[in-house]
């Protein structure tokens, strides 16, 4: 009767420790799935934005610095981007965010770019895709919360570290 309450109570122990694994490998992947997300739209916008300074540099041949600055924004936004580094993108983010508002800026002066029906329609796309950025990047920082308060949490915290599961980065778009 003894060796049948120890085996009943390693195999409940190990259904739980099987549990535990298996929730610390569903944030996990929620996270990543969460980043993808985030990934697919940042590179959208970054495509749209050449065209953006593209339209514009017809219509203000000398605000070149603003467009280049714009254009250098969106380069170190790409790179950051492919180094997946949840900080570095989160500064180059709030550079890109602040170009693009200097040019939605210089539209106001140049009443004819305004008016610019391509302009407008890549205004409006960029406008869409920061929208869902920020929708994305509530629901990825959202589970990266959850991963992080899974992988410290006792006693999930002890087969994280047997397993090597990490708490994740959030990202932050700060104001430079």
């Amino acid at each position: 009767m003894a060796a049948f309450a120890i085996l009943l109570l390693l195999f409940v122990a190990g259904v739980y420790v099987v549990a535990l694994y298996n929730q610390l490998v569903l944030v996990k992947h929620n996270v990543a799935k969460a980043w993808a997300n985030i990934d697919v739209l940042l590179k959208q916008r970054n495509d749209e934005i050449p065209k953006l300074i593209e339209v514009c540099r017809a219509y203000s041949a000398f605000e070149s610095a603003l467009l280049a600055r714009l254009a250098a924004a969106r380069a170190a936004a790409a790179a950051a981007l492919a180094g997946a580094d949840a900080g570095e993108i989160g500064v180059a983010e709030a550079r890109l965010r602040s170009g693009f508002a200097q040019v939605v800026a210089l539209a106001e002066a140049y009443p004819d770019l305004k008016a610019n029906a391509q302009f407008r329609a890549l205004q409006q796309r960029i406008s869409g895709l920061e929208a869902a950025i920020a929708d994305r990047r509530e629901f990825y920082n959202e589970s990266v919360r959850i991963n992080n308060v899974t992988v410290e949490r006792f006693p999930t915290s002890v087969l994280a570290g047997w397993f090597a599961f990490r708490p994740a980065e959030l990202l932050e778009f700060r104001d430079v």
